[in-house]
């Protein structure tokens, strides 16, 4: 009985020692994934925040053109955002979240984050615009205003219990409604409707937040090897950079203070 007794308690004790292994593991997964995206928010921001000092000007004299709400331009500034360059830059950041998509199962974990990296610097000179339409301060605001959110929303996606998957899959159909629906309104320029996607985009991109840290906590593997560990902490990062951003963007739509 001893024996059986002594036998229990080893097999306990292993079991114990497995499960903080693997604690210890996804702690680890995790503050990676978070590390990488903070890092590519601060490459977009320092990114848009120099595209803007380059692309604008207080001289007269150095100004190209000057806008509606008396913003002055340099060249760059006309190339960036008065002509047909401004729909390449604007779509950029989108072709590289397809290429890293596709491509990341057979890139070396070196060259998934210099690509993650590179599309985190495009997205910069894409949001840079957002200078041109809202004050710096609402800007600054906006963000730690999206940080705080963000950050609520990402704990609870990795502490709940619940299984988001299926709140997950209704909020992906609604991605794709609110694209269509900023699509039409390209046409339509109704601020009605504008109003609706900031809002909807809002709802979201905030339970997307807790539905992707949910996903990306449960896809942690503690047999990964350290390319397979890598790839999944790279692609985990890039999702919720553009849960992040997306959210920032709608919600500056609302928080915002035009120039």
């Amino acid at each position: 009985m001893s024996d059986f007794r002594n036998y229990q308690t080893r097999t306990a004790t292993a079991g114990s020692r497995v499960d903080a292994s693997i604690d210890e593991g996804l702690r680890a997964y995790m503050l990676k994934v978070y590390n990488l995206m903070a890092l590519g928010l601060a490459i977009t921001g320092l990114a848009a925040f120099g595209t803007m000092m380059l692309a604008t000007t207080n001289d007269p004299a150095t100004a190209v053109a000057t806008m509606g709400n008396g913003k002055m331009l340099t060249s760059l500034g006309v190339a960036l955002y008065g002509s047909p360059l401004k729909w390449v830059v604007m779509l950029a950041p989108l072709g590289m979240v397809f290429f890293l998509s596709a491509r990341i199962q057979s890139m070396s974990t070196s060259g998934a984050q210099t690509a993650f990296w590179v599309f985190a610097g495009l997205m910069g000179l894409s949001l840079s615009s957002i200078f041109l339409v809202y004050t710096s301060a609402s800007i600054v605001q906006t963000f730690f205003v999206t940080a705080a959110a963000f950050g609520a929303l990402s704990l609870f996606g990795y502490t709940t219990k619940r299984d988001l998957t299926a709140m997950g899959s209704f909020l992906i159909m609604g991605v794709f409604g609110i694209l269509i629906a900023m699509v039409v309104n390209i046409f339509l320029q109704s601020s009605a409707l504008q109003f609706a996607i900031s809002a909807i985009g809002v709802l979201v991109f905030s339970g997307l937040t807790a539905y992707d840290t949910q996903k990306i906590k449960e896809m942690y593997f503690d047999g990964d090897d350290v390319l397979v560990s890598g790839r999944k902490a790279i692609m985990g990062a890039l999702t919720l950079y553009l849960d992040f951003i997306n959210l920032f963007s709608f919600l500056l739509s609302f928080l915002g203070n035009r120039e």
